[in-house]
C-alpha cells in the first residue's frame, strides 16, 4: 500500500464508533519488544540499527494482519508525511525524527501499527474506537506470539521483557485510552482529576503523548508501571479508573446542563457560528472550537451521526493534513485559511443547533 492510498481512507478508528464513544475516543494497547544479539536503537550504530531493521521487517510484513501494508523506511519519507502519521497518531514523534534504519509498517485499516528501531527494536500499537482495551491488547498479543515465535526476544525471567526505558520492564505495554472531557474543563474540574489519576500511578498526557498539550479537551489517560503486573492487571485498574472519570464526566455535564443551561448553549452556539462561520482559523481555536460542538451532538443539540463529521475534521484540520490537501507547503496564515475553508465545507449541511432537544447525561448521585 503505498503513501497516497493511505490518505484516501481515514483510519477505522477515526470513523467508527465503539463503546462509551461519547467520552472515549479511541483505546491503544503498545508493547516493546528488543531481539538479542543486538544493541538497542539507541546505542546501535548505522550499520547495527539496518541489520535489526533488516531480520525483523521482512517477518512482520508476512503477518496475516499485513497483507498488502504499508511499510516504509523513514527515511523514504518527507517530513510532512511523516507529520501525517503523526497526527493521526500510527508512530510517535520520536519515531519521525528518527533516520536511517527505521522503519513503519501498518495494516490497511490503520489500526495496527509496528515502529521498527523507536525506542526499541519493536514498538508495536492497536488503536481502537471506544474503550476497547481488551480487544486491543487481544489482537496485539496475538501479533506478539506470532512474533515470539519467529525472533529472540531479549527477556529475563526476574524483569520480564527488556527494554531501552527501565520504566517499560515486565510487559513491556503501555495501554492508554483517549478521554473528551469538555464537562470537567468547564466546570474547573479537570485539574483535581489529573492530580487523582497521577496519584494512583497513572499518566496524563495531552493529545500527542508525553509534552504535548491537552487540546480539543482531549486526554491520554495510561499506565506508568509495567513490571511486576500482568498485562490483564493493567487493563483491568486502567479501565476501573477509567470508568470512575467518565462518571465524573456524566455527572459534570448533568450539573453543567441543569445549573448553567445558557451557558452550555452559548457556549455550543458560538463554537458552531465560529466554525460555520469564519474565514481564518489558528490550530488550537479551532481543535477547542470542534470540541465543543463535539460537546453539542453528545448532549443532542445536533444529531448524533454528524459526530463522524466532528472526529475526522479534528484530524484532517492539523498542519501536515492540510498541506498534503493543499500539494505544497503553507505558511501558518496560508493554513488558518485553509483550515477554515475544509471546516465550512464540511459543516454546512449541519443543521441549525436544537437547544430544545438537549439531553443531560445521566447523574449517577441523581438516580
Amino acid at each position: 500500500m503505498k503513501f497516497e492510498t493511505l490518505l484516501r481512507k481515514p483510519a477505522e478508528w477515526m470513523r467508527s464508533t465503539g463503546p462509551s464513544h461519547e467520552i472515549v475516543s479511541t483505546s491503544r494497547v503498545r508493547l516493546a519488544r528488543n531481539i538479542t544479539g543486538h544493541p538497542f536503537p539507541g546505542w546501535g550504530k548505522h550499520q547495527e540499527r539496518l541489520a535489526v531493521m533488516g531480520i525483523i521487517r521482512p517477518i512482520v510484513e508476512q503477518l496475516p494482519e499485513m497483507r498488502d501494508s504499508f511499510s516504509e523506511e523513514m527515511t523514504s519519507l518527507n517530513a510532512i508525511q511523516k507529520q501525517v502519521l503523526v497526527e493521526r497518531h500510527l508512530v510517535s514523534r520520536e519515531h519521525a525524527a528518527k533516520g536511517p534504519g527505521c522503519a513503519t509498517v501498518m495494516n490497511r485499516q490503520q489500526t495496527v501499527s509496528i515502529m521498527i528501531n523507536e525506542e526499541d527494536h519493536l514498538r508495536m500499537q492497536a488503536l481502537r474506537p471506544g474503550l476497547q482495551l481488551r480487544a486491543a491488547f487481544e489482537q496485539l498479543s496475538g501479533i506478539d506470539s506470532v512474533l515470539e515465535q519467529k525472533l529472540d526476544f531479549a527477556f529475563d525471567e526476574n524483569y520480564g521483557y527488556l527494554t531501552s526505558c527501565p520504566t517499560n520492564l515486565g510487559t513491556g505495554m503501555r495501554a492508554s485510552a483517549m478521554l473528551h472531557l469538555p464537562g470537567l474543563v468547564l466546570s474547573e474540574q479537570i485539574g483535581q482529576t489529573i492530580q487523582g489519576a497521577n496519584r494512583i500511578g497513572l499518566a496524563v498526557r495531552g493529545l500527542y503523548g508525553e509534552g504535548t498539550e491537552a487540546l480539543a479537551n482531549l486526554f491520554q489517560i495510561s499506565n506508568q508501571a509495567t513490571l511486576g503486573r500482568s498485562e490483564e492487571a493493567i487493563i483491568d485498574h486502567l479501565e476501573t479508573v477509567i470508568q470512575d472519570i467518565m462518571e465524573s464526566e456524566r455527572n459534570a455535564r448533568f450539573r453543567l446542563v441543569e445549573e448553567k443551561p445558557a451557558m452550555i448553549m452559548d457556549q455550543v452556539g458560538r463554537a458552531f457560528a465560529i466554525l460555520r462561520y469564519a474565514h481564518t482559523l489558528p490550530s488550537k481555536e479551532a481543535l477547542n472550537l470542534l470540541s465543543l460542538t463535539r460537546l453539542g451532538c453528545d448532549l443532542g443539540v445536533f444529531a448524533p451521526e454528524d459526530a463522524e463529521i466532528v472526529n475526522l475534521l479534528l484530524t484532517e484540520i492539523q498542519p501536515a493534513h492540510l498541506q498534503v490537501e493543499a500539494k505544497r507547503r503553507l505558511s501558518a496564515e496560508e493554513r488558518d485559511s485553509l483550515r477554515a475553508e475544509i471546516i465550512r465545507r464540511n459543516l454546512k449541511n449541519l443543521p441549525e443547533p436544537d437547544f430544545n432537544g438537549i439531553v443531560p447525561p445521566r447523574d449517577s448521585e441523581h438516580e
